[in-house]
């Protein structure tokens, strides 16, 4: 099976140690977001997990533990986007993010890591021909690195209206002739654009819009096969197969400015300081009235096949 990180918050930023404890402990207690009292308890065992599945703006945290993640299959999404402080308040340096994605590829291995451009806005500052140098300049730089650039247009959920009032949707006209140069600069530098929850409308011009995380790339992730059950993306418009997700809405320190999963910055801070490290939740702990499912768990890798890369 696999056990996704990155859904709900920034795992590898931010609570590495507490992630590398349920490793050590082997199991994870996740609180349905909608039904407070419903816990989902999974183990992390890689007899049971085949994959983990990472989605991260600063990675660098984990490489402490890179050992205890060395028996599972992994897949790595590191969003490196060309704003400033005044939209990713508290993402790191981003030629700090260049040197540690290329390490992580160098550990992992460049079928297990996907680079993310995303989301895509315009303004008076970020204007098309600055995301166009932009992607060429982190491209060149992870060329060698990665065979995977996704990105996507903004997407103006309430908390981002909330959050981002300026913001506003890039007309398709724009979105097309960005997407052909991504597409293009993508191409010279190895990788396969895919966009995310698009549509179809780059498909004509090259990129592949089955789905940014689909089955095929953990089992290029991983040299295998994997007989997975059919699931729906998180969304109606969302292609890739998501599941599993162990993380907490509300609690990503990063408070970007064009984030769906983050409330106010002040919820956001107060949720961050009911972590425990050393707790099976990533935020609080056990509660009166709690109703645990241990979710029933099994390999879905096909012992008779491999794939030949």
């Amino acid at each position: 099976m696999i056990i996704n990180t990155g859904q709900r918050t920034d795992i590898p930023a931010f609570y590495a140690d507490w992630f590398a404890n349920r490793l050590r402990e082997g199991f994870v207690c996740v609180r349905n977001p909608y039904d407070q009292t419903q816990v989902s308890r999974y183990r992390l065992d890689p007899e049971v997990v085949d994959v983990i599945g990472f989605c991260t703006k600063n990675p660098a945290p984990m490489f402490p533990y890179m050992d205890l993640l060395e028996p599972y299959g992994q897949y790595w999404f590191v969003t490196i986007t060309p704003y400033g402080r005044d939209i990713e308040p508290n993402v790191p340096d981003k030629h700090r993010l260049l040197d540690d994605f290329r390490r992580l590829s160098e550990t992992v291995g460049i079928r297990s890591i996907g680079w993310r451009f995303d989301p895509v806005f315009l303004s008076d500052r970020y204007t098309a021909e600055y995301h166009v140098r932009a992607f060429e300049q982190i491209a060149a730089a992870l060329d060698g690195y990665t065979e995977t650039a996704v990105i996507s247009f903004i997407d103006l959920y309430p908390k981002v209206r909330r959050n981002f009032p300026e913001a506003r949707e890039v007309p398709k006209e724009q979105r097309l002739a960005l997407g052909k140069e991504f597409i293009r600069i993508a191409a010279a530098h190895g990788m396969t654009l895919k966009p995310c929850a698009e549509g179809d409308e780059l498909a004509a011009f090259g990129a592949d819009c089955g789905g940014c995380m689909q089955i095929s790339d953990y089992e290029k992730a991983i040299g295998k096969r994997l007989n997975a059950p059919k699931r729906k993306g998180a969304r109606a418009e969302c292609a890739c197969y998501l599941s599993c997700d162990i993380g907490a809405y509300n609690t990503c320190r990063h408070l970007c400015r064009y984030c769906y999963a983050n409330a106010e910055p002040e919820t956001v801070m107060a949720q961050s300081r009911l972590h425990d490290p050393a707790s099976p939740f990533l935020i609080g702990g056990y509660r009166d009235g709690d109703v645990i499912h241990d979710v029933p768990q099994k390999s879905w890798i096909d012992g008779q096949t491999r794939f030949l890369f």
